[in-house]
């Protein structure tokens, strides 16, 4: 009778000590592998951070004008094509000539793109082209009414204003004189100022 308590106790004891060395054994691979999600975490991250400021890119300004359904300026991300800023632009028309511009070209800040019509010569584009406008940006002391209104944010009565402003007082001495005409305040400026120039 005693032999058989002293197994059953040493059994007990056997089992309880092996379960205690499982018991521990899990708690630590648990611990383990946390410690390893934590610590890939922490690495991951970092990395995602990174790749976010990646991704934010600079923004350019481009004018689009010639045969699209809405000429005007445009902002888009730096690294983007023509195609990109013609679609913006509502689209070529009917007239395009399509084929007479590579819409794949890569853009710059300030860059004019003009869509030509069917039948305009390379003498007739560049005389348009040359009209105070190489840098695609718009001459506040020469623009037309219409060139004005390519602007973004600016209507008929803006451009209007514009160009009595200039007949009352003369040149425009700097882009920031514009916030001097009623209507044009620190919104539309900040919208405009990149896309204007005064010689």
């Amino acid at each position: 009778m005693k032999k058989k308590i002293i197994y059953f106790v040493t059994l007990f004891l056997l089992l309880s000590v092996s379960g205690g060395c499982q018991k521990n054994e899990s708690e630590n691979f648990l611990l383990k592998e946390s410690g390893e999600k934590e610590s890939g975490r922490e690495v991951s991250e970092p990395e995602e951070s990174m790749k976010e400021n990646l991704q934010e890119k600079k923004k350019i300004y481009v004018q689009v004008n010639g045969a699209v359904k809405n000429p005007g300026v445009y902002e888009l991300e730096e690294g983007s094509r023509i195609f990109q800023a013609v679609e913006l632009a509502g689209g070529i028309t009917e007239e395009a000539d399509a084929g007479a511009l590579n819409q794949a070209e890569m853009l710059k800040d300030g860059q004019m793109i003009r869509i030509p019509r069917y039948g305009e010569t390379e003498e007739q584009l560049s005389q348009m082209e040359g009209a105070g406008q190489e840098d695609g940006r718009v001459n506040l002391n020469t623009a037309t009414e219409a060139e004005l209104m390519t602007l973004p944010g600016i209507g008929t009565a803006k451009a209007k204003s514009i160009l009595a402003w200039r007949e009352e007082n003369g040149s425009f001495l700097q882009v920031e004189d514009l916030m001097k005409i009623e209507g044009i305040k620190s919104g539309v400026f900040s919208k405009i100022k990149d896309s204007v120039k005064v010689d």
